[in-house]
């Protein structure tokens, strides 16, 4: 069977976009999915990987901003640019654009990597 790529990522994107990401990492992500921050390890399996999404986004205290800046497909792979600020429960801030790289299988995320400087102000 085949998917539509371009369709699923831009689905994908738009429920992050509208504060939908828990939802859309349970609609698009295989139970099989990795997911990946620069250079450290790889979160193996969904329920690693969702912990890691809950635990991030309950930190969040405030979204500042969340923008796509660009998307590509090619093939079973999607990349997209984002540029997001948010403030942490903690008082410390993050303002980060990020390269989110995904490849894609039987019409689920199995791999995802993310690309970027971390830039974290701390509390204060």
């Amino acid at each position: 069977m085949s998917h539509d790529i371009s369709a699923l990522d831009r689905e994908l994107n738009q429920m992050i976009l509208s504060g939908k990401a828990l939802d859309a990492f349970e609609k698009f992500y295989a139970d099989d999915c990795t997911m990946q921050e620069n250079l450290d390890a790889p979160r193996v399996g969904k329920n690693a990987c969702r912990e890691y999404e809950i635990g991030f986004f309950s930190n969040i205290a405030e979204f500042k901003r969340g923008e796509l800046l660009a998307a590509a497909v090619e093939g079973d792979r999607s990349y997209s640019e984002w540029v997001f600020a948010c403030t942490f429960k903690d008082g410390s801030a993050m303002e980060n654009t990020q390269v989110s790289a995904r490849r894609w299988k039987d019409g689920k995320v199995v791999w995802e990597r993310f690309y970027y400087r971390p830039n974290l102000t701390p509390p204060k």
